[in-house]
This record gives C-alpha cells, sequence and structure tokens, in this order.
C-alpha cells in the first residue's frame, strides 16, 4: 500500500527542522552583531574592573570592529543562504515551480521577524548583557573564520583602494570626548540632562583645546602696585583691593618684579618676634621686592588643561600672561579655569558687578562687551562662533572690520547686534537678538 501523504516523510521534516535551526542561528548572530556593537565600552570596562570575566571578553571582542563584524555577516550570511536555498527546495518539492515564489514570501517573513527584528530589538534592549552572553560564543566564530575574514579584509581594502579610499584599522567612528558631547547634547535636548550638569561636564572636556590668552584677564583691567609707590600707600592699596594676591612692577608696567600676597605683608608689617605682642609697622626704608614672591609667567597659548595641571604641581594658583615678545597681556588665576567648569565663582569681597546678560525692555539682549563668546553661548544655549575673537565686542569688531558707533547696528551669523555703549575704542555695551 503506498503512502498516503509521500510530501511529508522523514526527509520533509529534518529539512523543516534544519530551517527552523538556521533561523536561529541567523537570530543569534544578528543579536550578538548588534549587542557586541551597540553595548557601552564604559559600562563594559566597569563591569570587567569588578571581575565579571565575560565583560572582560565581550571588551577584548569589540577592540578589533572589523573583524567583529567579519566574522558575524559571515556566519549569518551562511546560515540565511542556507535556509533559503533548503526552503525553495522544500517548497519546490511540494508546490512545483510556485514553490520559488511561495519560499522567497515565507523566507523574507521569518527572517525579518524572527532572524532580525526580534533578536536585534532585545539586544538594543539589553546591549551589554546580552554581548557578556554571546562573547563567549562569538569568540570561538571569529577565531573559525579568521582566515577567511583576513582575506576577504584585504579584498575589501583593495577594491576600496582603487577608489582611493583609505581604511586605518586603528582609527574610531568616533572620539571618546566627542561621543560624550554628543550624548550630553541629546540628554539635554531629551530633558534627562540639566542644562548645568552639562556644561560642567562639557566645560571640563574643553579644557584641553582651549588657551589662556581666552580666558585671561586683560592688561587693561590688572590692579598693580608700584614698587617705587610711598610704603603706607602700597599697605592702603593692598588695604581696600579686593584681591590678595597683587603684580609689582618697577618703573614701567610691562617690568613685573613680583607679586605682593596679603598674608606676606602682613607678616612683614606684624613682625615674627616671639614672646612679644606684634605691633604693625612699615618702615620708611621699606622695600617691597624683599617681600613679593617671584612672578610665575605661561605663555599665552598654554592650554587651560596644562596651565590647571601646572598650577596643581607648584601649589600657586596665579600667573602673569606673555605673548611671544615677552610682552604682559594679562593674568590667569586657578579659580579662572575652575570658572570655566562650575560657572561664576564669588565671595564676600568681590564687587556687586552689574550681570553682564540682561533683559531691555523690548525683550532683547543687553550684553557686555568684554563678556566672552563662549559664556555668552553657554547662558543663552547660542552657537556664535569664538575662532576669530574671543569677547563679542571683539566679534563685533571683527565682522565689521572697523570701530563702531553707538547706535550702529550689524547683522551677522543670524544676530542682530546694536551698538549701546561705548568708552574710547573699546564696545562697552551691546543689544543682541535672534533674526
Amino acid at each position: 500500500m503506498e503512502p498516503s501523504s509521500p510530501i511529508l516523510d522523514s526527509a520533509f521534516w529534518l529539512t523543516a527542522g534544519a530551517i527552523m535551526g538556521l533561523l536561529v542561528l541567523s537570530a543569534f548572530f544578528s543579536g550578538s552583531e548588534t549587542a557586541l556593537t551597540a553595548a557601552s565600552r564604559g559600562k563594559l570596562r566597569a563591569r570587567a574592573d569588578k571581575g565579571e570575566r565575560r565583560a572582560n571578553r565581550a571588551l577584548k571582542i569589540t577592540e578589533d570592529s572589523e573583524r567583529l563584524i567579519g566574522s558575524v555577516l559571515l556566519g549569518n550570511n551562511l546560515v540565511n543562504i542556507l535556509a533559503t536555498s533548503l526552503a525553495t527546495a522544500l517548497f519546490t518539492r511540494a508546490l512545483g515551480e510556485s514553490g520559488v515564489a511561495m519560499a522567497t514570501l515565507v523566507m523574507t517573513m521569518l527572517v525579518l521577524i524572527f532572524a532580525e527584528v526580534l533578536p536585534k530589538t532585545y539586544a538594543i534592549t539589553n546591549a551589554e548583557a546580552a554581548a557578556e552572553r554571546t562573547a563567549p560564543i562569538i569568540s570561538v566564530v571569529i577565531l573559525v573564520f579568521s582566515p577567511i575574514v583576513s582575506a576577504v579584509r584585504w579584498l575589501v581594502r583593495g577594491v576600496l583602494g582603487l577608489f582611493g579610499v583609505k581604511i586605518d584599522p586603528d582609527s574610531h567612528i568616533l572620539a571618546v570626548r566627542e561621543e560624550i558631547a554628543g550624548a550630553l547634547h541629546l540628554g539635554h535636548s531629551e530633558g534627562i540632562v540639566e542644562k548645568e550638569d552639562r556644561d560642567r561636564i562639557l566645560g571640563a572636556l574643553d579644557l584641553v583645546d582651549r588657551a589662556v590668552e581666552e580666558i585671561m584677564l586683560h592688561r587693561s583691567h590688572i590692579e598693580m602696585i608700584d614698587a617705587s609707590a610711598d610704603p603706607q600707600d602700597i599697605l592702603d592699596q593692598c588695604l581696600r583691593s579686593n584681591h590678595t594676591r597683587l603684580p609689582v612692577f618697577q618703573d614701567d608696567p610691562d617690568n613685573i618684579i613680583g607679586v605682593i600676597h596679603a598674608k606676606d605683608l602682613l607678616r612683614y608689617m606684624l613682625g615674627s618676634s616671639e614672646g612679644k605682642k606684634a605691633t604693625p609697622k612699615l618702615a620708611k626704608d621699606f622695600d617691597i621686592a624683599k617681600v613679593a614672591r617671584a612672578p610665575y609667567f605661561v605663555p599665552e597659548t598654554t592650554t587651560l588643561d596644562d596651565q590647571m595641571r601646572q598650577f596643581l604641581r607648584r601649589r600657586s594658583h596665579f600667573a602673569l600672561v606673555v605673548d611671544e615678545y615677552g610682552t604682559l597681556e594679562g593674568l590667569i588665576t586657578l579659580e579662572d579655569i575652575l570658572e570655566e567648569i562650575v560657572g561664576e565663582i564669588t565671595d564676600e569681597f568681590d564687587p556687586a558687578l552689574e550681570h553682564p546678560i540682561s533683559k531691555s525692555e523690548d525683550n532683547q539682549f543687553l550684553i557686555d562687551g568684554a563678556m566672552t563668546i563662549r559664556d555668552l553661548n553657554r547662558a543663552t544655549d547660542w552657537n556664535l562662533p569664538d575662532d576669530a575673537a574671543n569677547t563679542v565686542a571683539g566679534l563685533v569688531i571683527h565682522e565689521a572690520q572697523m570701530i563702531p558707533s553707538v547706535d550702529q547696528v550689524f547683522n551677522f551669523h543670524g544676530f542682530r547686534f546694536q551698538i549701546v555703549a561705548r568708552k574710547d575704542n573699546r564696545i562697552t555695551r551691546l543689544k543682541i537678538r535672534k533674526l
């Protein structure tokens, strides 16, 4: 007696089972690729430091992304093509020539849903955990496919080389700093990261790219002591000053001979005799050069990151900035650098100055001309360029190619700038609004 259904024999079920097994392998390769590429290397490093071996293995695998992707794609394509071929043979046997179309339709749906979308969705949701689970098996796959992947890698580079494209194996798609900055901007736009937190972290990251000349106090605003002045006048000036450290010059403001510290001056006045009550004194022959400390000069091109390290190494908070000719340009303190990270720092001795940003009656921004473009961008979330000038007034002068007069108006970079006040050749106040 002949079988009533010869199509559903053992070969049919073996082929169907093989197709299902290949789909599972395809899902594994797809999910592994997504998990290992989407997993945060920072989180994996933190887990590896805690002693998790699987996290450490996942880190080693992701170091060579080209080799990883090549091996996973090779395995994924092998199982997908083999599964499709078996399905075509199975449906052709059952349905004849129309089985090819049916096999294409069925396999497309199965691969799309169960071998692509479903595993990749899970991998994205649990990237680090999935990467740790798949890392041991993927490491074996990489080892097995290594000769083929190496040959494919050289072939791909050869083809790209014909079109002038060069591949750097040590390059990364995104630098770590750029990746952190992008994540912070994205988090702020989505309301996850507060603006103040974003500005602090970005300020710390930007120290390596910014020079001391960008944030230094310009020489025109430096309070100095004349070494030849009367001793009582020097004492009065130190008492009136809001600063504990003041540069001392001899004859010419460019000739800085030292930096006087208020504590050093106080110690000199009170003396250091033991067992006797200290009495204030300031002799007529007082030589401030003996009390002042040696000045510390730095080039204006020094980065803020390097300068902060120098301050910490020297246990100093105060430096004088000079240009390439040795001319005094300004001064910078450790506090100035810290303010680039945490924002403005004020104490009880700082003068109550008018805030550099305020709103006018017509709802425009009133800006202090000496305010840096970076501070303005941080306060308003604007993107004014700061490559040509450091201050807002400098930007207007650079774009206008002249010293503007009061009430002159300029439009550039998508903003309207109106000169509100000017002192000599300095723009002291501006009114700005977006166009």
